[in-house]
C-alpha cells in the first residue's frame, strides 16, 4: 500500500478507538447519513456495520481508512 498524502510506502496497521459511554473499544463505519434517535444518539437499528482498518504513514503521520468487512 502506499500512503495518498506523500506517496510513502512505510504504513503501520493500528485501529481507531472510541472509548465513549458504552463503547466497545474501536470504532465501526455504518453506510448512510447520520440519523440521530429521540434521545440524540445514532440510529443504526438493522444497519450494517463494517470494521474500520486503519494505517498510520510513518513519514508524514497520513491516517489511510478502509472498511473492507462487515462485524
Amino acid at each position: 500500500m502506499r500512503c495518498t498524502q506523500c506517496q510513502g510506502f512505510e504504513l503501520e496497521p493500528g485501529f481507531v478507538e472510541d472509548s465513549g459511554e458504552h463503547s466497545r473499544g474501536y470504532a465501526r463505519w455504518i453506510p448512510g447519513p447520520l440519523q440521530r434517535g429521540i434521545f440524540g444518539g445514532a440510529r443504526r437499528l438493522g444497519r450494517p456495520r463494517f470494521q474500520i482498518d486503519a494505517y498510520r504513514c510513518r513519514v508524514c503521520g497520513h491516517l489511510e481508512l478502509f472498511a473492507p468487512h462487515q462485524v
